[in-house]
C-alpha cells in the first residue's frame, strides 16, 4: 500500500515547489534595474506631422497620400484635420492650365518650356480619343503589342508592320499589334501630315490617337491613356510588350519565354532592363533633366522605356496604382513609382538591352536569336535583322 501514497507525496511536493517558483518570480518582477518598472513615455509622435516639402512633384503626391489615407476613412469628416497647405490643391483631373504652379515653383519662369507645359496641365489625366479601335482585341491576345510612336514616325510603324509587329498568329500563338499616339501640335513644327495619317488609319486599323500634345514629357500621360484603354478595350490580353517605335524586338523569342513561365511566375511578370541606384539628372543640357525645385529624391528600380514586357494581370493593377501616383514628366520612371506603390519592382532580363550590343555584333545575325529586344535600331535595320532571323538556312550552333 505504500506506492500509491508515495505517489501522492511526490505530486503533492511538485506542486508546492511549483507554487514557490511563482511566487518568488512575481515578487522579484522589477528588481535589479530600477527602470523597468516605471512608465515608458516616447520621445517621438507616433504619426509624423504633416509638412509640405519644397520640391513641386514630391508635395503633390504628399496631397495624394493624404487623400488614399485609409486610416482617415473611418474619421468623422467635421474632426478630420486637413493640413494648410493641403488646400493649395485644385481638382485632381481638372484638364484647365492650373497657372498656381507658377508662384508655388520658385523658378518656374527659368525652367524649359516643355516644363512649363508639363507643369501647367500636370492634373488632366483625361483627354478625348480620336482614333480608336474597339475591336482590336476581339480574339483575346496571348501578346499585345504597344508600340508608342509620333504622327510623322509612318516609315518606323510601316517597317514594324512588315517585321517583328506583324500582327495574327505567331508561333501558334495570337498577336495584336497597336500604335499609340497624340496630336503632333503645330506649336512643335511637325508638318501637316493629316491626309496621310488619315489614310494610314483607314488601311491598317492599328493606331489609336488621343487628343493631347505629343510631347517627350506627355509620354506618361500616354502610358497612364493606355492603361486605362487597356482596362476597358483589351483586358482579356495575357501580356503586354510595350515599347518604342526605334527598336527590335524578338517576337518570336519573346513567346517563347512567355510559354514556359510558371503560373505564378506569369501573374506578375514585369521584365525589362532594370535601372537601379539612379536619381534626377540636374544638367538643364541633358534631355532628362529635372530641377531640384520638382523633385527631391533617388528613383526606384524601373525598366528602360525602350521596351519591357508585363503580364495582362499586373496591367490592371498598375493602373489602379496610378490613380494615387502624381504624374512625373519622365514615362519610365513614373511607371517604376506605379510597381513600388504596389510592393514590386521590376525584374532585370538580360535579353533586353536597351544600351545596344557591341559594335562587332550589329550585323551578326546571331547575335539577335538569343535577345528580346535591342535598342535603337532604324526601320531599314529592323526588316534586315527580321529577315536573318527567318531565313532557314540560319544556324546558330
Amino acid at each position: 500500500m505504500q506506492g500509491p501514497r508515495r505517489k501522492v507525496k511526490v505530486m503533492v511536493t511538485m506542486t508546492m515547489v511549483f507554487i514557490f517558483i511563482v511566487v518568488e518570480v512575481s515578487r522579484n518582477a522589477g528588481k535589479g534595474d530600477g527602470n523597468k518598472n516605471k512608465l515608458l513615455i516616447p520621445s517621438k509622435r507616433f504619426w509624423a506631422k504633416d509638412a509640405p516639402s519644397d520640391a513641386f512633384w514630391n508635395r503633390q503626391q504628399q496631397q495624394l497620400n493624404y487623400i488614399n489615407n485609409r486610416n482617415l476613412e473611418y474619421l468623422n469628416s467635421t474632426i478630420k484635420k486637413v493640413p494648410d497647405w493641403f488646400n493649395d490643391t485644385v481638382s485632381l483631373d481638372t484638364c484647365e492650365p492650373d497657372f498656381r504652379v507658377t508662384t508655388q515653383i520658385k523658378d518656374y519662369n527659368s525652367l524649359p518650356d516643355r516644363f512649363k507645359d508639363f507643369l501647367l496641365y500636370m492634373r488632366c489625366r483625361s483627354y478625348p480619343i480620336v482614333v480608336d479601335q474597339p475591336n482590336i482585341c476581339k480574339d483575346q491576345p496571348f501578346l499585345l503589342l504597344a508600340i508608342k510612336s509620333l504622327v510623322p514616325h509612318f516609315d518606323r510603324r510601316q517597317a514594324i508592320r512588315e517585321s517583328w509587329g506583324k500582327a495574327g498568329r505567331l508561333a501558334n500563338k495570337t498577336v495584336v499589334t497597336l500604335f499609340l499616339l497624340g496630336n503632333a501640335a503645330t506649336e512643335d513644327y511637325f508638318p501637316d501630315l493629316s491626309q496621310m495619317f488619315n489614310l494610314e488609319c483607314s488601311m491598317h486599323g492599328d493606331i489609336i490617337q488621343w487628343d493631347f500634345r505629343d510631347t517627350f514629357f506627355n509620354l506618361t500621360i500616354k502610358e497612364v491613356l493606355f492603361l486605362e484603354w487597356l482596362t476597358t478595350r483589351c483586358s482579356e490580353a495575357s501580356y503586354i510588350f510595350k515599347g518604342d517605335d526605334d527598336v527590335f524586338v524578338n517576337t518570336v523569342r519573346i513567346i517563347d519565354f512567355l510559354s514556359n513561365l510558371s503560373h505564378a511566375k506569369a501573374k506578375e511578370l514585369f521584365v525589362g532592363d532594370v535601372i537601379t541606384n539612379a536619381g534626377p539628372h540636374r544638367n538643364k543640357k541633358v534631355k532628362y533633366f529635372i530641377p531640384e525645385s520638382v523633385y527631391i529624391g533617388a528613383y526606384p528600380a524601373y525598366a528602360g522605356g525602350g521596351g519591357y514586357l508585363f503580364s495582362g494581370q499586373l496591367a490592371k493593377k498598375i493602373y489602379n496604382a496610378s490613380k494615387q501616383v502624381a504624374l512625373y514628366p519622365i514615362d519610365d520612371v513614373y511607371t517604376g513609382m506605379c510597381l513600388m506603390k504596389l510592393g514590386l519592382a521590376p525584374e532585370k532580363h538580360k535579353g533586353f538591352r536597351t544600351f545596344d550590343i557591341e559594335d562587332k555584333y550589329r550585323d551578326n545575325a546571331c547575335a539577335y536569336n538569343s535577345l528580346m529586344l535591342v535598342h535603337p535600331r532604324s526601320p531599314q535595320h529592323m526588316i534586315k535583322i527580321w529577315a536573318w532571323l527567318n531565313d532557314p538556312a540560319l544556324n546558330c550552333q
